[in-house]
């Protein structure tokens, strides 16, 4: 059995959202184009509460991309984006969520992140995800959305560490790029864990 998992293809991380990726939207087509040719698909949804302390807005004198450490864990600082129930948060509206078997919400804990469509940054609580796909007899996820080095890759890696056969879907994810070669390494990390990059069109 093989699942695609759409990581965070919601509106503020599509051109002209709040946390905006370059060339979100273009991970869109591929999403749709994708969808059929798997036995589950199951997607992922940044869903903050407003007050989330990953927020520039909630630390006095920073910025969104400066780094500190929140509770134990690094923590990059972003503009306030996906809060829950917002227009931000919502799926992209090109998106054909009628294909989606279930959507697993993520980033609810005001005090720790959550990258991953599987725990939290801290690993202090998981999503679910993980139970559902090993129930549905699932060993291997294709990987695909926003943004490939950070919730992608986080996504990925953590699959892997699960024990699940791991494919990048690359031409289906953009990154942030917040320093140069922030992309490239995050490719390079999930190779180096044994994830396989691939095209959409290998599926």
């Amino acid at each position: 059995m093989r699942a695609l998992i759409l990581v965070d293809l919601q509106n503020d991380f599509l051109p002209g959202g709040a946390l905006a990726v370059a060339d979100g939207d273009q991970t869109i087509a591929v999403a749709n184009a994708l969808m059929d040719r798997f036995d589950h698909v199951v997607a992922t949804q940044d869903w903050h509460p407003a007050e989330h302390q990953s927020f520039a807005l909630h630390h006095e004198g920073r910025r969104p991309g400066e780094l500190i450490e929140l509770h134990g864990l690094s923590q990059v600082l972003w503009p306030v984006h996906c809060v829950a129930g917002t227009p931000g948060s919502e799926f992209a509206p090109g998106l054909d969520v009628s294909k989606i078997d279930v959507v697993f919400q993520k980033g609810q804990d005001p005090t720790v992140d959550s990258y991953s469509g599987f725990f939290d940054n801290g690993r202090r609580h998981a999503t679910g995800l993980g139970p559902h796909l090993r129930e549905l007899g699932v060993h291997e996820v294709w990987v695909m959305g926003l943004a490939t080095d950070y919730c992608v890759k986080w996504t990925a890696l953590d699959a892997r560490e699960l024990g699940f056969e791991v494919v990048f879907v690359a031409d289906g994810s953009r990154g942030v790029g917040l320093s140069g070669t922030d992309v490239e390494d995050a490719i390079a990390a999930m190779k180096a864990k044994g994830i396989r990059v691939a095209e959409s069109d290998d599926a």
